[in-house]
């Protein structure tokens, strides 16, 4: 009796492509060299945002938001003397509200006058005009400071300047460890980036010591950093 198998002659034409795929899977991979790159750049703010608002107060809503009316208008005429256009000035924020008086317990809370405030946001582009600003201000009547944040106009020039920096920290740093190996350090394979920009400065003042004090008020914005970080992979020509 003669036994027939149809399925050998398939089986046996694929076994070179599987043994192929098998030698191809078990292969080493490519040699590599990993590194990293931290760029690191100084930059000093040149710009200044200043929050600068105007509360008042009154019996009536109508009488507070009058009396803030008025003041507010000297304020910003003030700062316009000083240079600031009206693109450099923008009104940020405006609420009228009740004030209670919340003493009596065994009663609901009464209405005993309403409070106006008008904030306005000066965008200074000359940082020595910051504390002449913050004066101004007060002398023409603002009551409250509610922010001064510093920054830079050159941002994006420190971030190149770190990039490149990173970059070539991660270079150096790869062909060190090739030569160390005895090899040679092959084509870029990988790269990538991550950048961290300095947050806004926050200047606190409170305007009681501002207004009783008859000197400039001295402002110093300081030095920020600016931090670029590489990660890359090379190619490894080992000997």
């Amino acid at each position: 009796m003669r036994f027939v198998l149809p399925f050998l002659g398939l089986s046996l034409a694929l076994a070179p492509s599987a043994m192929s795929a098998q030698q191809a899977s078990t292969q080493d991979p490519i040699p590599q060299i990993v590194t990293s790159g931290t760029g690191e750049v100084q930059i000093t703010p040149d710009r200044a945002r200043i929050d600068v608002a105007v509360e008042t107060r009154g019996a009536t809503a109508a009488i507070a938001a009058s009396e803030n009316a008025r003041v507010s208008t000297q304020v910003i005429a003030r700062l316009k003397t000083l240079g600031l256009t009206d693109a450099q000035l923008g009104t940020w924020g405006y609420t009228v509200h009740p004030e209670y008086d919340y003493s009596r317990s065994d009663s609901r809370p009464r209405v005993i006058g309403y409070a106006a405030r008008n904030t306005v946001r000066a965008e200074v582009r000359r940082i020595e005009q910051v504390g002449a600003v913050i004066d101004a201000a007060v002398a023409a009547g603002a009551n409250n400071i509610g922010s001064l944040d510093f920054y830079s106009s050159n941002l994006d020039q420190a971030r190149q300047q770190a990039l490149a920096q990173a970059v070539l920290k991660a270079r150096a740093d790869a062909q060190i460890m090739a030569d160390a190996a005895g090899g040679r350090l092959g084509t870029l394979l990988e790269l990538s980036s991550t950048f961290s920009a300095p947050p806004p400065m926050p200047y606190m003042r409170t305007m009681e010591i501002a207004a009783n004090q008859a000197a400039p008020t001295p402002i110093n914005p300081g030095e920020r950093t600016v931090t670029a970080t590489v990660n890359a992979r090379w190619r490894f020509i080992a000997p």
